[in-house]
């Protein structure tokens, strides 16, 4: 299993107790969706290795839990690992809901100008996120918010979208 499979899940923040347990941050919208989770691959050294575990509880976005078949010293090594899943196990969204990996190559058409391009990726930005579209040789980056996202056409992998007023002539006029 590459990263490239898998979509990172959260990270081993501490240790928990004496028994060797340790805690979890669950980078997810809904971490309650993972209280049944009994194992995951956590990155040693560069490589994702597949662990084992139970989850004993979770409060809010924290999962304490304790890993099968490891001594407290081994489940302490992993403190600052980053977890992943598979992305087979990503729920389905619906509506205009996406993961940023699915609209890769998607189409972007807005309400005024028509077809602007593809989306090359999606740029994580702390206040938030970016689409990158390419027209031609022309770079043309759109905020990835509810106000502009109009519709989501996973079947013919297009995004439709209201741009703001004048940003696309920002980048097309220059």
């Amino acid at each position: 299993m590459t990263k490239e499979e898998c979509y990172q899940l959260g990270k081993i923040t501490k240790p928990w107790g004496i028994k060797g347990q340790v805690v979890f941050f669950l980078d997810v919208d809904c971490p309650n969706d993972y209280a049944e989770l009994d194992s995951a691959f956590v990155e040693v050294k560069g490589n994702l290795v597949p662990y084992f575990f139970q989850v004993e509880n979770i409060n809010g976005n924290k999962a304490v839990v304790t890993f099968e078949d490891l001594t407290p010293e081994e489940s302490l090594a992993l403190v600052g690992c980053d977890l992943y899943l598979p992305l087979d196990l990503l729920p389905k969204l619906t509506g205009n809901q996406f993961y940023f990996h699915d609209v890769k190559d998607f189409r972007v058409v807005d309400e005024s100008y028509g077809d602007i391009g593809v989306i090359q990726t999606v740029i994580e930005y702390p206040a938030q996120p970016l689409f990158q579209i390419m027209k031609g040789d022309k770079e043309i980056l759109v905020p990835v918010i509810d106000p502009v996202i109009k519709k989501v056409d996973r079947e013919n992998k297009t995004i439709y979208i209201n741009a703001p007023n004048g940003l696309i002539d920002l980048y097309l006029e220059s």
